[in-house]
């Protein structure tokens, strides 16, 4: 990747050596040999061997008729009774699998020198398999087996030069397994299947090999399993061959990140970050200065110089290298219409609205002027196929001067705990009720985005004081403040519990910047009128499930494992049914984030906020962000689904105020030990 466009910067950096073309001496004389060892198969003895072939063909149809996908006859039937249709395939049987094997191995020898290594190799072991499979089981194609009734098309019509015909009887007529011709097609096929190559190319060298099939089969050269055999000893080919230890092959996506690809549309967007403020009464940073730190950490983030490689419903995409850089689309420069929040909050959801391009790299950073006169606002935008949340603050804390330490997620359980409560997990998660309540969805792309700010000591002394946890209160904050200007759930149950997705991490003890590690545990919120104190109290025994850590075990394990049994085409399909409104309601995660003093570009950071994504069906998303000792809140919402962001960013700060100043309640022992000093025994608690 050469990550500069000054033409003086790029010519010093180190290049690749061109790729040279091997001897095409030594190459025609390596062709002799492959077909040398066809014709020493070939030249055994034919006694035995024709006997024992057409006992192998017997076998070979006998399967067949068992297995109900005996096809050869019905068509060689039709084939025989036309006889120019006959004569046209007689003759693609004789000359087209070997025209467009030599053409291709031409082309690649001339005008894909890396490829053909790879392709010479795997066309030659495909050769080397053939011959010993004819070697040491010979089988007699249908029309050479007698008692089965085929017609011999080439002998009933007279194809001169054809296979079966004098002209070439010298050819081994017992190899009908593997199907050479079905063999070389796939080949072809495969190496036409390169994003390079024009997509007419790429369909003909597919329509090839079924024709190629059809021919087989009509003419009565070879029996169906004889293709599947073809179609084991390519892909057997390319497995072994297809490995270049000189070029590392580019990253394959993995499912868990893929997975966000495949739930995304033009109305819901996938892409996390954040909303940064900086220290900045002189104007600073510029937007070189911000440019040129990037371009110091492209080595540390791969992924800021990244592409996806294009689409296919039976391959898994790929990162591979950007060659330009586009900065004047990646780093951007706003100056907001309208000044202060309102218009800034407006910027982030128009942002949110637009779902990055696939064809570039995956992110974007958004320098905003005329928020305040001291201040400048920089909006920082990546996919989540790139990262999660915890990724895209690794990638944050990256930029900035000094870093930061990364953030920790822990060393996890032993392998014995991790498999004994990934089973108990998918138990939990085969016998979990579906989601009932339903929150209002138009489905529009249209974004609004708020955020406030607590400080983090408050939070932590009220977490302490009612006996939960931090995220407990953001929980409640969430589910308070919308039933307060939220529209009403609607539902079975009339809306008494929402239902949300809570991310955990499941990662190692480091997050590395790329890649989601974390996976998603259901908490049903009390959505229902309560005082706050008690939907707090209620909401904690909900998150019970958070702690106990074996749900997260087992969405991790379908995630990152089983998933990966599926071909792409599957796993989209999968992941479009289990993520959004059928699942759950809303998203809220709670990241940790710096402590310490830092810089971006220079500039001091004094404020980060969370930018999260709404899911399919699922129009909210709730962001909690430690950082330098305040809890910083960002809301996200599908436009239609609250009147006024501010009002909901206010009734959650109301809520949390509320729970600040109620008193706190008893402690289970002190109660029992008051209700035993009055004579009538510890009381049981349900």
């Amino acid at each position: 990747m050469t990550p500069e466009t000054d033409p003086s910067v790029s010519s010093a950096l180190p290049s690749r050596p061109p790729v040279r073309r091997p001897p095409l001496a030594r190459e025609l004389a390596f062709g002799l040999s492959l077909f040398a060892l066809y014709a020493v198969a070939a030249a055994i003895p034919l006694g035995d061997r024709h006997a024992a072939a057409a006992d192998h063909g017997r076998q070979i149809h006998d399967l067949e008729r068992t297995l109900h996908i005996a096809a050869e006859r019905p068509l060689n039937d039709w084939l025989a009774a036309h006889r120019s249709v006959a004569v046209a395939a007689n003759y693609e049987y004789a000359t087209v699998y070997l025209i467009t094997t030599l053409w291709v191995l031409a082309w690649l020898y001339r005008r894909r020198p890396a490829r053909y290594r790879v392709a010479r190799n795997s066309f030659a072991l495909i050769n080397v398999i053939g011959a010993a499979c004819f070697a040491l089981w010979p089988v007699a194609p249908p029309r050479l087996v007698p008692g089965l009734g085929y017609v011999d098309t080439v002998l009933t019509h007279g194809t001169w030069g054809s296979w079966g015909s004098p002209v070439v009887d010298h050819a081994d007529r017992l190899a009908a397994m593997p199907s050479l011709h079905v063999a070389w097609a796939l080949w072809v096929s495969v190496e036409l299947a390169r994003p390079s190559v024009r997509r007419w190319v790429r369909a003909a060298g597919v329509l090839h090999v079924f024709v190629t099939l059809y021919v087989i089969m009509a003419t009565a050269n070879h029996y169906l399993l004889d293709a599947a055999g073809a179609l084991a000893v390519v892909w057997f080919a390319y497995l072994v061959t297809d490995r270049d230890p000189g070029r590392p092959r580019p990253p394959i996506v993995p499912p868990e990140d893929a997975f966000f690809l495949a739930v995304e549309s033009d109305r819901t967007p996938q892409h996390v970050g954040g909303l940064i403020f900086l220290d900045a009464p002189d104007g600073s940073p510029s937007r070189e200065d911000v440019i040129a730190t990037l371009r110091g950490k492209l080595d540390e983030l791969p992924r800021l110089g990244q592409r996806l490689s294009p689409a296919s419903r039976l391959r898994r995409r790929r990162w591979v290298g950007h060659p330009v850089i586009d900065w004047d689309w990646h780093v951007h420069e706003a100056v907001l219409a309208e000044g202060g929040e309102a218009g800034l909050d407006a910027l982030v959801g128009a942002l949110q609205s637009e779902p990055l391009p696939r064809d570039r790299p995956m992110w974007r950073m958004i320098l905003v002027r005329g928020y305040a006169p001291d201040r400048s606002a920089v909006i920082f935008l990546m996919h989540h196929v790139v990262a999660d949340g915890m990724g895209v603050i690794t990638h944050v804390l990256r930029m900035l001067t000094p870093p930061d330490a990364l953030p920790a997620a822990g060393a996890g359980p032993s392998a014995t705990r991790r498999a004994l409560g990934t089973v108990a997990g998918i138990a939990q998660l085969a016998t979990e009720s579906r989601q009932k309540t339903r929150l209002p969805s138009t489905g529009t792309a249209e974004r609004a985005f708020g955020t406030f700010r607590l400080p983090m000591p408050v939070v932590r002394d009220l977490a302490r004081k009612h006996r939960v946890r931090v995220t407990d209160v953001v929980l409640c904050a969430l589910a308070g403040g919308l039933r307060r200007v939220g529209p009403p759930a609607g539902g079975p149950e009339g809306g008494r519990v929402l239902r949300v997705a809570v991310p955990l991490m499941t990662g190692g003890p480091v997050v590395p910047p790329e890649g989601n590690h974390t996976s998603a545990v259901m908490v049903d919120l009390p959505y229902g009128p309560m005082s706050e104190v008690e939907r707090l109290r209620t909401l904690a025994a909900a998150t019970r499930r958070l702690r106990s850590g074996t749900r997260a075990l087992a969405s991790a394990f379908v995630m990152q494992r089983a998933s990966r049994a599926l071909p792409p085409v599957l796993h989209d399909a999968f992941a479009r049914a289990v993520y959004g409104g059928r699942t759950f309601q809303a998203i809220a995660t709670n990241l940790p984030g710096a402590n310490t003093p830092t810089r971006l570009a220079g500039a001091p950071l004094i404020v980060a906020h969370p930018i999260v994504p709404t899911g399919p069906g699922a129009p909210l998303a709730v962001g909690a962000l430690g950082w330098t000792g305040m809890l910083n809140m960002g809301v996200s919402a599908e436009a239609t689904l609250v009147a006024d962001m501010d009002a909901l960013c206010g009734a959650m700060r109301d809520v949390i105020e509320e729970l600040g100043a109620a008193e706190a309640p008893e402690p289970p022992e002190a109660a029992d030990a008051r209700t035993a000093r009055r004579g009538r025994g510890p009381s049981v608690r349900g």
